[in-house]
């Protein structure tokens, strides 16, 4: 694939080898001992992950579609494909990431569907119809049944090769089998196939009037047959290889797919396919005594897994499973949540591979950036439109209708100005989970042009920070302090803080930073159902009656946690309860995991989930009714992570805001300060808490047994006893703490 994969996850691997070295002296107690740490991860990510798989009694229905998808979702980071279809004809949909129209400002700048492969076969109409997929070692199989025969379909994305494979074998009868393999007609696009001897293909590419050219080619070989007509017989097995290569990943990308289809081993595939999945449920788990909601946990990590790793073209709005030529919202990179919801989840379950990608847009628009702040508010720093692409390219909604408040300079803003300090969130996020220096000189540079921004664009009026003529939402006017830009200014402006006293850079910036900090005007609050609630704006828009805009202050900007004085947490309590937005068309990735943040009743967002999920998702997790795809992936992740394990204002939580009647475990769970963190509840007590310090920073840890007192061990060493409610326990890098309580 490129050789990304390989970069894209080279620091998870090297994190596993310091621990795994770490523990040859330590034993975790209820889950690893010594050397077998990484058998043993496995092992337990095996047991719980390989009991959950997705089934389909009949065809999906909203496949294709140009939103979220209801089929099985089969991909590799790069490539995504999905199937639909009566038993007699199945249509597999193949799409990659890195295959868009790129050429900005034109509504039709967006990934594209590639192109088909349909399977037909006549004899199957009427058949049975049922679909079942693994999660632990990820394959699709299908099985077509009529009276005592059929036909069963095996299909599955290679991990580590861009290899689809399809297995056919026949059950009691023969069955005659046709092939074709297409490349999606579109507008300004070349297409063509054919075959050479045994190998078909076909190549769609966008050339002319292109900023960027793009190309696609897909080459397939059949095993066990001849020609794309064929019978399928009882014990004789029939694969299907499809390779796909594009010009950002070789420049004869044709020529490649096609040799990769007829050499590709299927075995060799496989086995590199399941060592991948294994290696990936392996860097965490939780178990919660719960499999719906532990089932919709997995399938959204798996999900990401399955959609995100190419370093360069992160997955858009509905990830790697786009099924037309025309997705809604050019199926681009939304800057006002929808882009950054997806990777939420991934810090916390350790899946920092998956959320390398998220980056790149962003700082491939650095400077078309600066350039809007430049031309559009007459700022330094850099201010983004709603829409991005990949590139460095512009998508454009309704690009024929460039009217109105809502465009600026050629850019459709909503009147928004905080798009980019958004994409600051994941940045933080990563960097806190981290602490990875080589990650804040990365971005760094973006983050400090978004400070610039603000620097300029906020009014300092009766000795505080005011932001003026700037929508709370999409076209909600020229507000006054609106409370997610608050947020995101106060995020965006700590973490430059923070990342350029760890760059050693800019010390004379920080006297300036510091004051608005200090400065920043409050949030305004009302009184609704009556109870006292924050208010969306201080002046202009005081309420949104959908969307989850009221509490992205709390998540993800940050803003508002446990650590925080009683009177916020108060009036976020009350703002949960007024919202109840537990079921939301926009932002509802948002909403559990600030109820977990403020410590809301764990019963209750348990429940609220719970019913969530069985009543509003699809068989592959995406949500019913709801075409934005992959953004609420983030849903369970995140919020279950952090009722396990959180990190947040620097107070380490281990069952902080779960429910003390309902045992529960997890492990390696990546909490704020780089520590990986494992622990298990059982009968209403902590049993222990087994902590590794990647970077060596102080971790102030809220006491599992706050009566009690808690020895501490070091490296399988005996260490202090600790005391008190809460305390700060010191560590170096590379460090394995483990926590019981004294006797």
């Amino acid at each position: 694939m490129g050789g990304w994969d390989e970069g894209g996850m080279m620091k998870e691997r090297n994190t596993l080898a310091v621990v795994v070295g770490i523990l040859g002296i330590v034993t975790w107690t209820g889950c690893a001992t010594g050397r077998d740490y990484e058998g043993t991860m496995r092992t337990e990510s095996k047991g719980i992950v390989s009991r959950y798989r997705m089934e389909w009694e009949k065809p999906p229905v909203r496949t294709p579609y140009g939103g979220s998808v209801d089929a099985p979702l089969l991909g590799n980071g790069d490539v995504g494909v999905t199937f639909a279809g009566p038993p007699e004809k199945q249509t597999f949909y193949i799409s990659k990431n890195d295959f868009w129209k790129l050429v900005t400002y034109d509504e039709e700048a967006s990934p594209k569907v590639f192109g088909t492969l349909t399977v037909s076969v006549p004899a199957l109409k009427g058949a049975g119809y049922k679909v079942e997929q693994d999660l632990y070692h990820p394959a699709a199989e299908a099985s077509f049944t009529q009276d005592q025969a059929g036909l069963k379909m095996r299909c599955w994305l290679a991990a580590t090769d861009n290899v689809l494979v399809i297995e056919l074998s026949a059950e009691g009868r023969e069955y005659e089998v046709e092939l074709s393999l297409k490349a999606e007609p579109d507008k300004m696009a070349e297409t063509g196939g054919g075959n050479d001897g045994e190998v078909w293909w076909a190549v769609k590419k966008y050339v002319a009037k292109m900023d960027i050219p793009t190309e696609a080619a897909c080459a397939m070989k059949v095993d066990g047959a001849k020609g794309v007509k064929f019978a399928a017989r009882p014990g004789k097995a029939v694969t299907i290889k499809v390779a796909m290569q594009s010009l950002f990943n070789r420049k004869d990308c044709l020529a490649v797919a096609k040799r990769e289809a007829e050499q590709a081993s299927v075995k060799t595939l496989w086995e590199a396919h399941v060592a991948w999945w294994e290696n990936y449920w392996a860097k965490s788990f939780v178990e919660i005594g719960d499999p719906v909601i532990e089932r919709h946990y997995y399938r959204s990590n798996y999900t990401m897994g399955a959609a995100s790793r190419d370093p360069e073209f992160p997955p858009g709005l509905f990830g790697t499973w786009v099924t037309t030529n025309d997705p809604m919202w050019c199926g681009d990179y939304h800057m006002n949540y929808n882009f950054n919801a997806p990777f939420y989840g991934l810090y916390s379950s350790n899946h920092i591979g998956q959320a390398v990608p998220f980056d790149a847009p962003i700082l491939a628009n650095i400077e078309k950036g600066q350039w809007f702040a430049r031309e559009v508010t007459h700022c330094r720093g850099v201010l983004f439109p709603v829409m991005l692409g990949p590139k460095g390219i512009h998508p454009l909604l309704y690009s024929d209708q460039r009217t109105g408040d809502a465009w600026e300079k050629g850019g459709w803003f909503g009147g928004q100005r905080s798009n980019a300090a958004y994409q600051v969130v994941n940045m933080t996020m990563r960097w806190r989970h981290t602490y990875d220096p080589d990650y804040a000189r990365k971005v760094y540079p973006f983050v400090r042009e978004v400070v610039f921004f603000w620097e300029d664009y906020l009014k300092f009026q009766d000795g505080r920070y005011v932001i003026e003529k700037d929508a709370v939402h999409e076209g909600s006017g020229e507000n006054f302090n609106s409370i997610v830009s608050l947020a995101l200014v106060r995020n965006a402006v700590d973490t430059a803080l923070e990342m350029s006293e760890a760059l050693k850079v800019d010390q004379e910036r920080r006297e300036k930073w510091n004051h608005i900090l200090k400065h920043l005007s409050g949030y305004a609050t009302q009184v609704r159902d009556g109870k006292t609630v924050f208010r969306y704006t201080e002046r202009g828009t005081p309420w949104w009656d959908s969307n989850t805009l009221g509490i992205q202050h709390i998540f993800p900007a940050g803003q508002i946690g446990l650590e925080s004085d009683p009177e916020a947490l108060r009036i976020s309590h009350n703002m949960i309860e007024v919202m109840n937005r537990w079921i939301d068309f926009n932002g509802m990735n948002s909403f559990y995991a600030a109820a977990v943040r403020v410590g809301y009743d764990p019963k209750i967002i348990l429940d609220k989930m719970r019913f969530m999920i069985e009543n509003h998702t699809y068989s592959n997790g995406f949500i019913k009714g709801n075409p934005h795809g992959i953004e609420n992936c983030s849903i369970a992740p995140c919020a279950i992570n952090e009722m396990l394990c959180m990190g947040h204002q620097k107070a380490l939580r281990v069952f902080g805001v779960w429910p003390k009647d309902r045992d529960a475990r997890f492990g390696n769970l990546r909490a704020e300060g780089a520590f990986l963190v494992s622990s298990e509840l059982k009968g209403g007590r902590v049993r222990y808490v087994w902590i590794v310090s990647e970077r060596g920073r102080d971790c102030t840890m809220v006491n599992p047994w706050p009566e009690r007192k808690a020895r501490v061990e070091r490296n399988g060493r005996k260490g202090e006893t600790v005391r008190g409610e809460r305390f700060v326990l010191k560590t170096t890098a590379g460090e394995v703490l483990m926590l019981r309580a004294a006797e």
